[in-house]
C-alpha cells in the first residue's frame, strides 16, 4: 500500500480526501501546517506528498525550500486556481506536478498514480545507451546526472525525465502531448502548463549553448526540440 503525506490546513478537505484515497488503497497521513509537513517528511518514509501552497507556520513554498535536496519523495502541489506564480515557483523548487484547487479526487488519484509509476520506472528501467554527449552537455542515465562542461547541474527527477526525452530525440520536434505522456506518464489536459514550467526551469539551469543560442527551442503551437549544435556521442 502506497503511503501519502497530505499537508493541507483545510481539515474538512483532508478528511474527505483521506476517505477517498483510502478507498483507492492509499495509506494517508494528514498534517495541517507547514512545519509539521517538514517534520513528517524528514522523519518518516512516504511514497508521495500532496502539498497545499497556503498553510500556517510555513507556506507550501517554504516547505519545498526546506525539503529540497534532503528527500527523494515526489511532491504534488495544490494551488489556487489561476495562481501561476506559485505554480512556477513550486516547480522551480522541486515539485513534480500540480493541481489547482478545488480538484477532482479522480484526477488527483490519476496524477498520484502517474507520479508513482514514474518513480518506479526510474528504478527499474535501464536504457541501452547509458550516456549521451551533445557538445558541452553530458547526460549519465545510470545515476541520472547532468553536466555542462563538466559542471554538475542539479535537476529534479521530473526535469531529468523531460530533458532526457528531448536529448534522445535531439533535432526532432516533440509535441507537448508526447512530452507529457512519456515524461509525466499522464495525458495532457486542457490548460495544463506543467511541461512548460519544467522546460522553463530546465532552460534556466542549463543556460545557453556555447554559441549563445537556446538549447531547447519552442516551436509555437507544436512543442519543443533540443537544438543540435555540433553534436557528438
Amino acid at each position: 500500500m502506497d503511503k501519502i503525506l497530505l499537508a493541507d490546513d483545510d481539515t474538512e478537505l483532508c478528511i474527505l480526501l483521506t476517505d477517498y484515497l483510502s478507498a483507492e488503497n492509499f495509506q494517508v497521513t494528514s498534517v495541517h501546517d507547514g512545519q509539521s509537513a517538514v517534520e513528517q517528511a524528514l522523519t518518516n518514509r512516504y511514497d508521495v506528498m500532496i502539498l497545499d501552497i497556503m498553510m500556517p507556520r510555513l507556506s507550501g513554498l517554504d516547505v519545498l525550500k526546506k525539503l529540497y535536496g534532503k528527500i527523494d519523495m515526489p511532491i504534488l502541489m495544490l494551488t489556487g486556481r489561476g495562481d501561476d506564480i506559485d505554480r512556477i515557483l513550486g516547480i522551480e523548487m522541486g515539485a513534480d506536478d500540480y493541481l489547482p484547487k478545488p480538484c477532482n479526487p479522480r484526477e488527483l488519484v490519476a496524477r498520484l498514480r502517474a507520479i508513482l509509476r514514474r518513480t518506479r520506472n526510474q528504478i527499474k528501467n535501464i536504457e541501452p545507451n547509458p550516456q549521451t554527449i551533445l557538445d558541452d552537455l553530458k547526460i549519465n542515465r545510470a545515476d541520472r546526472t547532468v553536466f555542462i562542461t563538466e559542471q554538475a547541474i542539479e535537476l529534479t527527477s521530473t526535469e531529468f525525465n523531460v530533458l532526457n526525452l528531448l536529448v534522445n530525440h535531439a533535432g526532432e520536434i516533440i509535441d507537448k502531448e508526447t512530452l507529457t505522456q512519456k515524461s509525466l506518464l499522464r495525458k495532457l489536459t486542457p490548460h495544463d502548463r506543467s511541461i512548460d514550467m519544467h522546460l522553463s526551469n530546465i532552460r534556466k539551469k542549463l543556460g545557453p549553448s556555447k554559441k549563445g543560442t537556446q538549447r531547447i527551442k519552442t516551436i509555437r503551437g507544436i512543442g519543443y526540440l533540443y537544438v543540435l549544435d555540433n553534436s557528438k556521442s
